[in-house]
């Protein structure tokens, strides 16, 4: 049996105390120790939003690598998934796979009955939590929309001025090059790579994810 642990941050994340890739994979491997699994794998996807299964290579790799006996282990419910779907879809696949789930942060463990039933209810709730952040959060900025204010976080490529957006000349920079090696074929992580081994750095003097590229160019298409 082997455990197969599995971390992910969004650029969001990387701000927040406890979540970074390292501290996650750290208590994982903690876990595997105490419970008796010598061989643990780690699979990462580092810059990529949960909000959907389709375009997390590392987490397809996890499950395939996931095999009859062996679990699942994640620092918390929300690095696996962000909605109920996405969570329950892979409850399923590691059913049929005779594997277990655990998340460390919840103290889910699929191996018991009780397990099963709390890991479902967690994941409705998860997903009620989230909408009703969302609900407010769109709330929020339609209030401050009517009062013709900027409102919402400084795109790339702009400084706030008061009320007011101007473009910021050194991010422009960054988002001419990326469309350049965008239209020269490039895919979104060997253009985060360049741009970070430029020197260049992203909003709050953050590194450069192919998440970030791909937020970057959708909203200059915008």
């Amino acid at each position: 049996m082997k455990a197969v642990g599995y971390v992910r941050v969004s650029t969001e994340d990387q701000s927040r105390e406890g979540v970074s890739l390292e501290a996650q994979e750290a208590k994982i491997r903690a876990w595997a120790d105490l419970n008796g699994y010598d061989e643990v794998v780690i699979f990462t996807d580092a810059g990529i939003s949960g909000s959907s299964m389709d375009k997390r290579e590392a987490l397809h790799d996890a499950l395939d690598a996931v095999g009859k006996g062996d679990v699942l282990v994640v620092y918390a419910l929300s690095r696996l998934a962000r909605s109920t779907k996405d969570t329950l879809e892979i409850a399923d696949m590691l059913m049929e796979k005779s594997a277990d789930l655990v998340s460390l942060s919840e103290k889910v463990d699929t191996t018991t009955a009780a397990g099963k039933m709390v890991f479902r209810m967690l994941a409705v709730l998860n997903e009620f939590e989230r909408d009703q952040i969302a609900e407010r959060t769109r709330m929020a900025l339609a209030y401050k929309k009517s009062q013709g204010r900027v409102f919402g976080q400084v795109p790339y490529g702009f400084r706030r001025e008061g009320d007011i957006l101007v473009v910021d000349e050194a991010e422009e920079e960054a988002i001419q090059l990326i469309l350049q090696l965008r239209q020269e074929g490039w895919n979104y992580s060997k253009i985060a790579r360049h741009m970070n081994e430029m020197g260049y750095k992203s909003k709050c003097n953050r590194e450069y994810y192919p998440q970030t590229v791909k937020d970057i160019l959708q909203r200059r298409a915008a």
